[in-house]
């Protein structure tokens, strides 16, 4: 998956969000694959924020990436590689990923992630 688009890297801040759901029966299992997984990922080149979040049923992790180059080489990273790997047979459905860019409103620092 090339989220930016081949050859492409963007200058700012990219998000992404991505909804985890696994089997009813797993989701303890999923939840302490990622968290294991998330001091890894912090020390990735480029890693503004990764933050697990849990709701009924399902993990939400949201991601911040200082560009599209570092996205990309999460991406194709050994610990990302390593996780999806080890819990594709838990999940009910495929991973959603969304990457999203800012929409700035309102107040400065309430408008946006930053």
């Amino acid at each position: 998956m090339n989220p930016v688009g081949a050859g492409q890297t963007r200058s700012m801040s990219i998000t992404v969000v991505a909804t985890i759901t696994p089997k009813p029966d797993r989701l303890d299992a999923v939840r302490d694959a990622f968290v294991q997984a998330i001091p890894a990922v912090h020390e990735e080149d480029g890693c503004e924020l990764y933050a697990l979040h849990a709701g009924k049923g399902v993990l939400v992790m949201v991601e911040r990436w200082r560009d599209g180059a570092a996205l990309e080489a999460h991406g194709a990273g050994t610990t990302f590689n390593q996780l999806s790997e080890g819990v594709k047979d838990d999940l009910a459905e495929p991973l959603q990923v969304h990457i999203l860019e800012a929409v700035p409103a309102g107040d400065d620092a309430k408008g946006a992630l930053r």
